[in-house]
């Protein structure tokens, strides 16, 4: 018989992650404690919410933000639903059963309060895997692989939704850099924040975190250039600076 999943306590909120299509890990923690905020974001967009623990993460650190998680499982919107409930923000958080493209396109069958909201925030951690095996369990291989969530279409959809001002904030394996910042920059949006994430100083990098605003039209509706890129920044698993970012969310960390 198996092990029971125990619910992931965090300083202010636990999540209970055993039937969500993703449970609760290190890139999303990661995700929701890096993520750089926009001055007094008031609408927060988590694209692929799980268990909703990136949304409950951005509750605690966005006093005044209210957020809206989507994804297209039943079980995680469910999930998601109980454990912002149980949270301390439950009249700041909400969880939907639809996709990104069709909240962007306006779909009328849309339950969101508006056809097409505006987010001075989206942040995901996105399906990334496109050519590895694929999971056998359905809903594991709906929240890992591409096949429903394109780059293309993540960063069209996003742009879409996004404030004037708002920004885009991710996280993908580092070998995806150049397809992620190529689709980026079709759209319109442009990186303010790049850090590469290391398990293990000895190895290659692991993860890219990446936030990126859209970049005003110049002329001809033409988005400007960058005066210079950002400066990338490393980060180790267990480092000072990685326990100083996480320090108020996990337990025993400050």
């Amino acid at each position: 018989m198996p092990r029971p999943v125990e619910p992931f306590r965090f300083r202010q909120f636990s999540v209970a992650h055993d039937r969500s299509s993703m449970r609760v890990n290190t890139d999303a923690v990661l995700l929701g404690a890096w993520a750089p905020l926009p001055a007094s974001p008031e609408r927060i967009l988590d694209i692929g919410t799980g268990s909703g623990v990136i949304a409950l993460m951005l509750a605690q650190r966005c006093p005044e933000a209210k957020i809206t998680a989507i994804d297209i499982d039943e079980a995680s919107v469910s999930q998601a639903r109980e454990n912002f409930l149980a949270s301390p923000w439950p009249e700041r958080l909400e969880a939907e059963k639809i996709s990104l493209q069709e909240l962007a396109s306006g779909n009328p069958m849309s339950p969101m309060e508006t056809m097409q909201p505006s987010f001075d925030l989206i942040i995901s951690n996105p399906p990334y895997f496109r050519d590895a095996l694929r999971n056998p369990d359905p809903t594991r291989r709906q929240a890992r692989h591409t096949d429903t969530l394109s780059f293309d279409e993540l960063c069209g959809c996003s742009a879409a939704l996004l404030a004037p001002e708002g920004r885009l904030a991710l996280i993908l394996p580092a070998d995806a850099e150049a397809d992620i910042l190529a689709c980026a920059a079709r759209y319109g949006l442009r990186p303010t924040h790049l850090t590469r994430f290391y398990s293990n100083a000895a190895q290659p990098p692991k993860r890219i975190l990446l936030a990126l605003k859209k970049s005003p039209p110049c002329r001809d509706g033409i988005p400007c250039r960058l005066s210079r890129e950002p400066i990338p920044e490393n980060l180790t698993l267990g480092s000072e600076e990685y326990r100083a970012l996480c320090g108020e969310f996990y337990l025993g960390t400050q």
